[in-house]
């Protein structure tokens, strides 16, 4: 899969709330007055700030809405530049380019039952998948886990929605009979349900850990990253890459990324996280076996060795023929 330019499109911010402590809801509306691209639930768009920053947020409206997008952002204590410009400069009025919305975490509408996970922001497209299977009658269940109440965005919308009963809120500093037991919760949905979880890296270890205790099928498991921890490349060796179009050979040193080397080589490859979350810069391998550190590749994806994330993945062979 050759990486896609996304299409461009110019929206203006027409309302900002503070939803919680350090999130913040963005209203966006198109700039020339035209009905924007649909969506589906668990879609996400690229917001370009006026630095060129570029990061993924995900559309937390009802996908019916042709006339605004709505996404949150929380406010991150070391930002790169994203959150602190959303929170700080940007300001009622001001005009944004975004990308039609992307959709790497979709509803598998054919399911009998749901199970939904939010931690923190991961609440984002969560929301937008309770509001669709309420809509469409499915059976579901949500569980939303908080540090406190005044970090729990969208706590008021949830609480009067007609789906309030299968929500449940979990906070960190609350008595410990609200806790979730998450090892429960799976071994009585385990086999019954499609899983589907977004939250802090933390977060996304804890749950996936339990899915793979307790062998949920990959089938039923569907996850997205916020943020990344891609693995030290460490002592790992050098390999090379081919450009399948030119045959030109590129070396990947110990200390630098395939993605580096390659724009290094004046081969340029979109991409946005740089830490294996976005899946913009997948690319498709003709030959040689990657060493997938990624987290947005699925498990089967991985397994096929066909695909690779030169952002931050290496190779497990010497050589890895790209297919640019």
């Amino acid at each position: 899969m050759k990486p896609i330019a996304s299409t461009s499109l110019k929206v203006k911010l027409v309302k900002r709330i503070d939803e919680a402590q350090d999130i913040a809801s963005f209203e966006l509306a198109p700039s020339d007055g035209q009905p924007l691209p649909a969506f589906s639930a668990g879609s996400h768009i690229d917001v370009t700030t006026s630095e060129g920053i570029v990061r993924q947020y995900s559309l937390c409206n009802e996908p019916s809405e042709t006339h605004r997008y709505l996404i949150a952002v929380l406010k991150e204590p070391h930002s790169r530049g994203g959150s602190k410009y959303m929170h700080e400069q940007l300001r009622e009025g001001d005009e944004l380019e975004i990308s039609a919305p992307k959709n790497r975490f979709a509803l598998a509408h054919d399911a009998p039952f749901s199970l939904l996970l939010a931690g923190g922001i991961g609440i984002t497209p969560l929301l937008c998948m309770a509001e669709r299977l309420d809509s469409m009658g499915s059976q579901f269940e949500m569980h939303y886990l908080t540090r406190s109440v005044a970090r729990t965005a969208f706590r008021s919308r949830i609480k009067n929605s007609p789906f309030a009963a299968h929500v449940h809120f979990h906070h960190d500093d609350a008595e410990p009979s609200q806790k979730l037991e998450l090892g429960e919760l799976l071994k009585k949905h385990h086999g019954k349900a499609h899983l589907y979880f977004c939250g802090p890296p933390g977060f996304m270890s804890a749950v996936l850990d339990a899915v793979k205790a307790l062998q949920w099928p990959e089938e039923q498991v569907h996850f997205e990253y916020f943020a990344g921890e891609p693995k030290s490349s460490g002592d790992t060796d050098s390999f090379e890459v081919q450009i399948a179009s030119s045959g030109a050979v590129i070396v990947v040193q110990k200390d630098q990324t395939a993605l580096e080397a390659l724009s290094d080589a004046g081969v340029q490859i979109p991409s946005v996280c740089e830490e294996g979350v976005c899946g913009t810069c997948i690319t498709r391998v003709l030959a040689g076996v990657p060493d997938h550190r990624d987290h947005c590749l699925t498990p089967a994806e991985q397994a096929a060795n066909d695909l690779f994330t030169p952002c931050c993945s290496r190779a497990k062979s010497t050589r890895l023929v790209l297919d640019i």
